[in-house]
């Protein structure tokens, strides 16, 4: 196997945990998912776990991780319009969504939301997905710095989400990536990113040797740096890559 990974998920200081996670591996390839349910609409909780357990079986099904991203998402959102109608909950049910593939040292990756993946080469990020959310729009006009995202007012309005009907396509799907040996990624939910910073990721990676301490790090800085704070669901998928 040439690579390492460590999954983890927690309420928080909240009564329901409204992410969900996942992952399933054949014929040597691998997929995550990773999503966040809006709790500020209700029922998240089913939203995110119906989006997972669907990506998951889809992908068992898929006869390539083409095929796979053409459509994985279009068809977990159909599947979610008509679950929300099958339990009156039109209006409800809504969730971001991250999903990630891994075929030898290829990886690809789609998202929706302000769930992350992040790619880290040699120790340093290399890319992460863009937010679909308010504060990231900010950014990206010039009217606050990335390092403002995190404290924002408006950081939980979201732009683009599962669960709402789309007129066209609202995810986005990236271009075929290859890793190399230490590289690693992180999949991630707002709860987790929010109180763990870049610089303090990058520094966990360069001091554990594994996916498991990696990730073990990083969840003991966020709930230190969320002490005292009605902490979020945080969540993450956590992958070392051994070439």
């Amino acid at each position: 196997m040439n690579i390492e990974y460590s999954l983890f998920t927690d309420c928080g200081n909240r009564e329901v945990n409204e992410d969900s996670i996942a992952f399933a591996e054949k014929n040597g390839t691998y997929c995550f998912v990773l999503c966040d349910g809006l709790g500020g609409h209700g029922k998240g909780d089913l939203a995110s776990k119906f989006v997972t357990e669907f990506v998951i079986e889809y992908f068992k099904f898929s006869r390539n991780a083409d095929t796979f991203f053409a459509d994985v998402l279009d068809k977990a959102q159909n599947g979610l319009l008509v679950e929300q109608k099958r339990i009156g909950a039109r209006f409800e049910m809504k969730t971001t969504a991250t999903v990630l593939v891994i075929c030898g040292n290829k990886y690809r990756y789609a998202h929706i939301g302000d769930s992350r993946v992040y790619c880290f080469k040699k120790g340093k990020v290399h890319e992460r997905t863009i937010d679909h959310s308010v504060p990231q729009m900010l950014v990206m006009a010039g009217d606050i710095k990335e390092k403002h995202i995190r404290r924002h007012p408006d950081r939980n309005k979201l732009l683009r989400v599962m669960g709402v009907e789309w007129e066209n396509n609202k995810y986005e799907v990236s271009d075929v990536g290859e890793l190399h040996n230490g590289d690693a990624l992180l999949m991630c939910t707002d709860g987790f990113w929010e109180p763990v910073t870049e610089k303090e990721m990058c520094k966990a990676l360069k001091k554990t040797e594994n996916s498991d301490a990696w990730l073990a790090h990083m969840v003991e800085t966020a709930r230190k740096n969320s002490e005292g704070t009605d902490m979020d669901n945080f969540s993450a998928i956590a992958i070392v890559y051994k070439g």
